[in-house]
């Protein structure tokens, strides 16, 4: 019983942040929750095992695999337009126009890009660090997250300039 109080508290803990990371793999809030769930589910069928290691690691590659498991079934072709697509509702705030524009931009880029690029600059892990947790090589991630930048660079520049262009 106490392994299960164990898990508990680190899905009381963890799940925003968590949250967070699958919201921005995805950038669908309902797939967001799918995701995290199953990523749950997986960790709770081994948490003997790794509630001492890196709990929130596993919880995160298995995210990760999921997701992409996901993608490979779906192969949705993708479809270019000459200018970024503008969200109808969008927020007059600054801060929600960036986050908009954010999601937007992710969501045009593969999912391997996409999770490259979370986890080296939203979540701060260095190269290895991210290699590790997609189970791939260094110099993957390092080919992923340039191609993501420059597909980025194209399609949104004023994220990449840190600056909002005006409308």
């Amino acid at each position: 019983m106490a392994e299960v109080d164990g898990f508990r508290e680190f899905v009381r803990e963890r799940s925003p942040a968590l949250s967070r990371h699958a919201y921005l793999l995805t950038g669908d809030h309902q797939l967001a929750e799918d995701l995290l769930q199953s990523a749950l589910a997986a960790t709770f069928r081994h948490w003997r095992r790794i509630r001492d290691d890196n709990p929130d690691g596993y919880v995160r590659r298995a995210m990760y695999h999921q997701h992409i498991s996901w993608w490979r079934r779906k192969r949705v072709p993708e479809q270019l337009s000459a200018a970024p697509h503008e969200t109808a509702h969008a927020d007059p705030a600054e801060a929600t126009a960036l986050r908009l524009s954010l999601a937007q931009a992710l969501s045009r880029l593969s999912a391997k890009q996409r999770a490259v690029v979370v986890l080296r600059y939203y979540s701060d892990l260095t190269e290895a660090q991210a290699a590790d947790v997609l189970g791939v090589r260094v110099g993957t991630v390092k080919r992923h997250a340039h191609d993501a930048l420059r597909r980025l660079r194209e399609i949104a520049p004023d994220l990449i300039a840190g600056e909002r262009s005006p409308r």
